[in-house]
């Protein structure tokens, strides 16, 4: 599942959390997601990488899209 959207520290970290625990694989694109402040936002997208799932450029996106 790729996610990308607003508020990272929000709606980001709660889809990741439930894709997770619902079986999917994550993968969050760093340049498709955002946050009001850079603290929370690079907060939750260690969190996500450290365990939901992982955090990829928009270029490993991209090939991924690209593959399927």
């Amino acid at each position: 599942m790729l996610l990308t959207g607003a508020t990272t520290s929000g709606c980001i970290r709660a889809s990741a959390v439930d894709a997770v625990q619902d079986g999917f694989s994550v993968l969050v694109p760093r340049e498709a997601v955002g946050d009001r402040a850079e603290g929370p936002h690079e907060a939750n997208l260690f969190d996500t990488q450290a365990k939901y799932g992982d955090v990829i450029t928009l270029e490993d996106a991209t090939q991924y899209l690209k593959s399927g």
